[in-house]
């Protein structure tokens, strides 16, 4: 049973059948709404979800009609800058020929990091990693220094200060 404000309250029910071959009730797929008339909101570091909403719909519950107007973000936390995967790029420079081989051998061992590739221009090191395994950027520069870089200050390649849509009130 679904309250008078969730998504899924008008989506139909169907048969499906578990595991062991018992049919159960399920809900049906639900597509995203085509959205119109919308407007942006620029993500500021202290954004919520249920805080939008309720700017925006006066109503904290509603959330999920932002989520459903920005498909592009994986997750309500991505769409904050809130994920805990994060991709940063660092400017990096080393005399002579760049290891890069073993700067990548370097970081794929360092426990957190998900990724990490040569910028397509070989003047950075393009890393993702998870923030909640790595919590100290400075952590990643001990290991860019220790493989014979120079690095400069890290860019992250977030949402804060990026717009998301916001769709119009649902009636």
């Amino acid at each position: 049973m679904f309250g008078k404000l969730s998504r899924y309250r008008r989506v139909p029910d169907i048969a499906v059948a578990d595991a062991r071959g018992r049919v159960v009730a399920a809900k049906d797929f639900r597509p995203l709404p085509e959205v119109t008339g919308t407007f942006t909101h620029t993500v500021d570091s202290g954004d919520r979800l249920d805080q939008l909403a309720f700017t925006y719909y006066g109503q904290p519950l509603q959330y999920w009609h932002v989520c459903d107007a920005n498909p592009e973000f994986l997750s309500p936390l991505s769409l904050l800058a809130k994920d805990p995967v994060v991709t940063v790029r660092f400017p990096v420079s080393a005399p002579g020929t760049p290891p890069w081989a073993a700067l990548l051998a370097a970081l794929a061992k360092k426990v957190g990091v998900e990724s990490a590739a040569v910028s397509d221009d070989d003047a950075a090191v393009i890393v993702a990693y998870n923030r909640t395994r790595l919590p100290h950027l400075a952590d990643l520069l001990d290991v860019i220094r220790a493989a014979g870089f120079t690095a400069g200050l890290p860019a992250e390649s977030g949402q804060l200060g990026r717009p998301i849509t916001i769709p119009p009130a649902v009636s």
